[in-house]
């Protein structure tokens, strides 16, 4: 049903689990938004991180929880019970997308995403769908089946979908917040309490951020942490631990030598840094992370160089191994594994950055890699473009 002239545009966004399925998202919403007057929901997960991460952003103009069931690959008793959860989101976004009737649905993926894209498609409302890593995930397999269009981040990820389906992809890289755009170094030294020169000489170092997502990765903190010394010797080591780290970081960050480095300014530990985490992005020298989507293309707008450490076993599907060989292929970072060596290779990795020359040469792979290229916004006039009134 066509809307009058007078009407604003209505859209459903869904997509959520991790913040890795939601910020992306989030960046779409806020470039439709700079293009175009319009109303925005967003379909998530009625229990979990998704409605905080939503409403805390201010993108959106309202949240609607569904039930969401996690999509599994390996048997599970939970499997059985999931089943009707996913079946009563499925009647939930059925009404919810009756009742708002949105020009269409842009999904980013996570479990959750599933029964939206599903009653979209009931309802005869187009629907977009985007994914961030190198091999789609299950939830992007099956929403590709309701999408008139497909949004990757790699030219090859086209190569994991059939012929027919290939003719609906657009590349597109991934969505990344507006204001890493716009991020500005010396608003991270201001948060940071850090100086480039004058007598401040631990800065002097170059600065390495540590990063383990929004929860934390206790393998990296604890590599971090058994290696401090050796790592304040060569960096100034700004070190997110991660909110679901808490009694870890507790334990650690009162060791006396730990303690004495903080007191220094040569380890500066944050719980979780939000706001003012483009800036502090922008100033960092170099970044020691996994290779979630998010992260690795938050770091290649603002042209970082990379040491990864991607999350493998058997609590993954192996998407982060997947971006990090991407990156590393691309010269844009320096790959390490989990194993008995790995403080050797992590060691061995940020020696390797300490080097001023070292960093500038994959740094500019990194912007050949990024392309000067804003991707919320291309989607975003795109899917303007198939729907103008």
């Amino acid at each position: 049903m066509k809307k009058k002239n007078n009407e604003k545009m209505v859209v459903a966004f869904t997509g959520g689990g991790t913040g890795g399925h939601i910020y992306p998202g989030l960046a779409v919403v806020d470039a439709l938004k700079s293009q175009k007057d319009c109303v925005v929901y967003w379909l998530g997960s009625s229990s979990g991180m998704d409605r905080k991460l939503v409403e805390k952003s201010g993108s959106c103009d309202k949240f609607i929880g569904i039930p969401s069931g996690k999509l599994r690959r390996y048997f599970s008793l939970k499997n059985f019970s999931d089943v009707f959860k996913i079946g009563a989101g499925c009647i939930k976004a059925f009404f919810v997308l009756l009742k708002l009737k949105p020009d269409f649905l842009f999904s980013k993926g996570g479990f959750v995403s599933v029964p939206p894209c599903f009653a979209a498609k009931m309802l005869h409302i187009p629907v977009y769908t985007h994914e961030c890593d190198f091999s789609p995930g299950l939830a992007t397999r099956i929403n590709t089946r309701f999408a008139s269009r497909i949004f990757v981040s790699y030219a090859e990820t086209a190569k994991f979908f059939s012929a027919e389906k290939q003719k609906a992809i657009t590349v597109t890289g991934n969505p990344v917040r507006p204001v890493f755009f716009n991020a500005n170094p010396a608003l991270g030294a201001e948060f940071l309490q850090l100086g480039r020169n004058g007598s401040d000489q631990s800065t002097q170092k170059p600065v390495l951020l540590v990063l383990g997502g929004s929860g934390g990765a206790k393998q990296i903190n604890n590599l971090i942490w058994q290696n401090i010394e050796w790592l304040c010797e060569r960096f100034v080591v700004v070190h997110q631990t991660g909110a679901s780290q808490d009694d870890d970081a507790a334990k650690n960050l009162q060791n006396e030598k730990v303690q004495a480095l903080i007191k220094e300014r040569k380890y500066l530990p944050y719980q979780f840094i939000y706001a003012e985490m483009p800036h502090v992005v922008a100033f960092a020298d170099l970044i020691f992370s996994r290779s979630g989507a998010n992260t690795l293309w938050e770091s290649a707008i603002t042209a970082k160089p990379m040491v990864l450490l991607p999350l493998e076993g058997s609590g993954t599907r192996g998407d982060q191994l997947e971006n990090a060989k991407y990156f590393e292929e691309q010269g844009a970072a320096l790959l390490i594994r989990s194993g008995a060596d790995e403080a050797a290779a992590m060691k061995n990795a940020l020696e390797q950055l300490a080097s001023a020359e070292k960093r500038a040469e994959i740094s500019e792979n990194v912007k050949k890699l990024a392309g000067g290229k804003n991707p919320a916004q291309f989607i975003a006039s795109t899917l303007l473009e198939e729907h103008k009134k």
